[in-house]
């Protein structure tokens, strides 16, 4: 009988001691980083990827015969090269062509202009005083303007001879034409880019036809350049869908002031389709799928708190909390994974 007894007091302490332990053991603080919630902007987006072309191209190519003379650049004092920043109107290549100018008789053109000016100012003169009719005025005047469209034509004539650029802009292309050699019509002679402001075009799911409207802003950047982030907004939006693909296309006009993003550049566009100015947001990481639905834990009395939240807007890293959360209490952004309700943390940096 003593013996029963002391088996079941040694079985007894044995499961008390097995007891302790495990009230020990979950007395054990979890470490955890937290951070305070304050209220933060944030943007809801529509994402989509594209290739960025200059807003304004030029592809110059010489409309007559001549032969190649590849002008100086006033601004660097050398031959215009790659890269050299133009401005409108500047004269690039010229080609020489003698016959096309001894045609063209520019010379004549324009005496024969100021003559006939001449004797208009003083047919329309003499009509005043009653000294010609109103005849000879008109011919007069026929006359002028004929002298005008020909001279006119005539520089235009001329102007086929010059490879000028169309607005301001970088030189972006230039074929190598041996100098003095004669070049056909219609070669390709330089290329002029503006990319101070970009475009892309962008396929979208048919889903986010009613959320993408023109205005909205679009934050663009790049995958080799990530540290960069362009603003630009929705020009255009296709308002029918694409029957194989399903997407609509959209047009974006980018912001480019300093020149750091490049024509060609395959770039990433995040469309602002929503946003709030002042909201609870919490990053998207740190929230946990539960029976009960989204959870995240607050810090209360060195203790963590499991909080049930209900969310808004989202983006790729964070999501608005508009149930569940209130603004300064100490939300735990680190060691979250193992905890429970009520478990006992240390608040570490």
């Amino acid at each position: 009988m003593k013996q029963w007894v002391f088996l079941v007091l040694s079985i007894a302490l044995l499961v008390a001691c097995r007891e302790d332990e495990t009230e020990g053991e979950a007395e054990i603080p979890v470490p955890v980083t937290v951070e305070q919630i304050v209220k933060k902007p944030i943007k809801s987006y529509v994402v989509a990827t594209g290739t960025i072309s200059a807003l304004k191209d030029a592809e110059l190519r010489n409309e007559s015969d001549g032969a190649y003379e590849l002008q100086i650049n006033s601004q660097t004092g050398r031959h215009f090269a790659l890269g050299d920043k133009l401005r409108k109107g500047q004269v690039i290549v010229k080609l020489i062509n003698p016959e096309q100018e001894n045609q063209i008789r520019i010379e004549s053109q324009k005496l024969g202009l100021e003559n006939a000016e001449r004797e208009y100012t003083k047919q329309k003169s003499l009509y005043e005083k009653g000294g010609v009719t109103l005849s000879e005025l008109n011919t007069a005047q026929q006359t002028y303007r004929d002298a005008q469209y020909s001279y006119d034509n005539a520089i235009l004539q001329l102007d086929k001879l010059k490879i000028v650029t169309p607005f301001d802009g970088i030189l972006v292309d230039l074929p190598y034409h041996t100098p003095g050699i004669k070049v056909s019509a219609g070669l390709t002679i330089a290329q002029v880019m503006d990319y101070s402001n970009l475009y892309m075009e962008v396929s979208l799911p048919a889903k986010d036809l009613p959320k993408v409207k023109p205005g909205c802003e679009v934050l663009v950047t790049n995958y080799t350049v990530q540290e960069d982030t362009l603003t630009g907004h929705i020009t255009q939006v296709a308002p029918a869908i694409d029957a194989r693909t399903r997407t609509f296309k959209s047009s974006v006009v980018i912001g480019n002031p300093d020149l750091h993003f490049r024509p060609g550049m395959f770039v990433k566009a995040d469309i602002v389709v929503a946003q709030r100015d002042s909201a609870i947001v919490v990053p998207k990481d740190i929230i946990l799928s539960k029976r009960r639905g989204k959870t995240v834990y607050i810090v209360e009395r060195g203790a963590a708190s499991e909080r049930v939240i209900t969310t808004g807007l989202e983006n790729q890293d964070y999501a608005e909390v508009i149930d569940g959360l209130k603004a300064n209490e100490r939300l735990v952004v680190k060691g979250f994974e193992t905890l429970r309700n009520h478990s006992k943390v240390k608040i570490i940096q």
